[in-house]
């Protein structure tokens, strides 16, 4: 009734859903339909090209963003939408944790950066966060950004010619595979087939120049992938 809602009460942010992965969309929209009416999922794509007409369309307040996608990714997203909806909030939601990608979305515009480990409700409170101006980080991708933008010594590199060499998806590998992953943990995590990720190992194997998994631990270690 109209006598029972209160000056507290407010309306549920829009979100819309940016992920190539069908599966991870509907996964995500069942959890925050279900869990709580602070939020409320408008729409989802699965490209590039789907997302800019769908954030179009539906207005939302804001973008939940996955940074990997076959067509150009979260920051191209955000190269097309901020120019024309200055208001829309985005919020990156990735598998990745790597200072290079968390940094370039957040050059790009993002307001923040989660990555999919993140619990359903810590996900709703992070949304409202950023919806209300505020800027989310898990703690240690918080520090990769304090980093770049500070330009102080020592920090995370932003450029490393070795790992330009890589794709965005053969680092997504990687880093799966330096944390001690096997190869099938690696499909289900990243929802590719295991000889998909065979064909990645090889490449990046190919392309690093070294000879086993062991090796590629301590090279993504290294470049702080881990």
């Amino acid at each position: 009734m109209l006598d029972d809602v209160t000056d507290n009460q407010r309306e549920p942010v829009k979100v819309f859903l940016v992920d190539d992965h069908a599966l991870f969309r509907a996964g995500v929209r069942t959890e925050l339909d279900s869990i709580t009416d602070e939020v409320r999922v408008v729409g989802e794509a699965g490209s590039v090209a789907e997302a800019v007409a769908g954030i179009a369309r539906t207005k939302p307040q804001v973008v939940l963003l996955d940074v990997h996608m076959p067509d150009g990714g979260g920051a191209e997203v955000l190269r097309r939408i901020r120019p024309e909806l200055p208001d829309v909030v985005f919020l990156a939601l990735s598998v990745s944790d790597a200072a290079e990608d968390v940094i370039a979305v957040i050059r790009a515009g993002a307001r923040g950066y989660v990555t999919k480990t993140i619990s359903s409700k810590e996900l709703v409170r992070a949304v409202v966060r950023v919806s209300d101006g505020d800027a989310v980080f898990s703690p240690r991708l918080a520090g990769f950004v304090l980093d770049a933008f500070a330009d102080r010594p020592g920090s995370a590199p932003i450029n490393d010619p070795e790992l330009d060499l890589l794709t965005p998806r053969e680092r997504d590998v990687l880093r799966l595979l330096a944390r001690g992953y096997a190869y099938k943990e690696i499909a289900s995590e990243l929802f590719i087939s295991v000889k998909t990720v065979e064909t990645h190992v090889s490449s990046v194997l190919r392309k690093t120049q070294l000879s086993n998994r062991y090796e590629l631990s301590r090279w993504a270690s290294d470049r702080r992938l881990v």
